[in-house]
């Protein structure tokens, strides 16, 4: 089955995504122990986190017949360079329209 690339930023838009997402930053999970914590069924936590693995931000690994997710290192960081990125130009507009305004 072909995987799509989604965007990351796109994909933690959803709230459940998020909520999911920010679970695992704390430790890893189950599909089982998200459904439990979330308001949502086991199917839909499992589509929820294609679209994460999708987007580059959690990777799985087997743990005997489940499947335990956690944040993705790499999808973390590019996460963070964007914003950096996107701080630095922020500041460099902010501070070069004070100087015109002095």
């Amino acid at each position: 089955m072909p995987t799509y690339q989604v965007d990351p930023w796109t994909a933690l838009g959803d709230p459940t995504r998020k909520a999911i997402f920010e679970r695992l930053v704390d430790r890893p999970h189950a599909v089982v122990e998200l459904a439990r914590e979330l308001p949502v069924s086991r199917p839909a936590v499992s589509q929820h986190l294609r679209v994460l693995k999708d987007a580059g931000l959690v990777i799985d690994r087997p743990a005997g017949t489940r499947r335990i997710y956690q944040v993705d290192p790499d999808g973390l960081a590019a996460l963070r360079a964007d914003l950096e990125r996107f701080w630095g130009k922020g500041l460099n507009r902010l501070q070069g329209g004070r100087r015109g305004i002095s």
